[in-house]
């Protein structure tokens, strides 16, 4: 099974991240991440970039992912 810090650690595998936390159950998992690599990028070209990240798990390993995703200029507005 897989855990929420096996996800944390395939995202960050492909993607340089100045935040991420994971949480979830071995199938559903609910993933925060920021990274400048979402700069100028819409909602779904910054899931299709998580996506990569995780390449074939998300068929194979990864039954479903929420993901909320920031620039770390959104992150920093967002924890003020």
């Amino acid at each position: 099974m897989v855990s929420p810090d096996d996800v944390k650690g395939y995202i960050q595998g492909g993607l340089d991240c100045d935040h991420i936390s994971v949480i979830g159950d071995g199938q559903h998992f609910e993933a925060v991440i920021v990274s400048a690599a979402f700069e100028d990028k819409g909602r779904l070209q910054r899931h299709q970039i998580v996506y990569a990240a995780l390449g074939d798990r998300m068929k194979s390993e990864i039954h479903a992912l929420s993901m909320k995703t920031f620039t770390p200029a959104e992150w920093k507005e967002q924890a003020s």
